[in-house]
């Protein structure tokens, strides 16, 4: 794991890097990018949740869009206002050496955030999600993402039993998309994030501890 190398390429990609050495060091510059009044949301994150990110933007200074609760059509025009919010926060499953960012989800509204909508994305990731490629990230996901994220959903998949995707069954190097074919599977769409158009709309905290899953 290469920190530095991580955040040079990160900027060369397009990607603003910022890092901190721990957890209690994350809420003071996140309150330098952001702004009251602000329309801020969110995906689902423990890393969010270990660093207070949650109180921060619920604490009535920013227009907070919370889906907390919500169902049906109302947590569908929640999602829809989250797209066009100023500020979207979220983590990473996986940042490599190369600057690219990847990302897996099942619901999906976090990675499309992430490439499209929110003026700007403020993702919060522990060093432990550092890998060396996007190979490395694939295989991440599947042994150290996904399996306690569907513990934590309560969702019944057999990585959620077994602690890996059944795609690691084999011993042979898994494919991306390869997986359960429940209808809970929370890895369905993929995106790597790499050369940026819009410079520094997408901006990357890394802090020097592990974090989330």
């Amino acid at each position: 794991m290469d920190i530095q190398k991580t955040m040079k390429n990160l900027e060369a990609n397009g990607i603003k890097p910022y890092f901190v050495e721990s957890r209690e060091e994350v809420l003071p510059l996140v309150k330098t990018l952001i702004n009251k009044g602000e329309s801020i949301s969110n995906g689902g994150s423990e890393t969010l949740k270990q660093c207070g990110i949650f109180e921060l933007i619920k604490n009535g200074d920013y227009d907070f869009i919370d889906r907390t609760g919500l169902e049906g059509e109302e947590v569908r025009q929640a999602y829809i206002r989250a797209f066009g919010c100023d500020t979207y926060f979220c983590s990473s499953n996986a940042v490599t050496e190369n600057g690219e960012l990847y990302n897996v989800d099942g619901n999906s509204n976090r990675v499309a955030c992430i490439v499209y909508g929110p003026r700007q994305v403020i993702m919060v990731v522990g060093k432990n999600k550092i890998v060396k490629d996007i190979n490395e990230a694939i295989y991440r996901v599947k042994c150290c993402a996904a399996p306690p994220n569907t513990v934590r959903l309560n969702l019944a998949t057999p990585c959620a039993k077994t602690g890996k995707c059944v795609s690691l069954m084999t011993g042979d190097s898994p494919l991306m998309p390869e997986g359960c074919k429940g209808s809970t599977r929370i890895c369905c769409n993929y995106v790597v994030s790499a050369k940026q158009r819009h410079k520094d709309r997408i901006k990357v905290i890394i802090v020097n501890e592990d974090l989330g899953y």
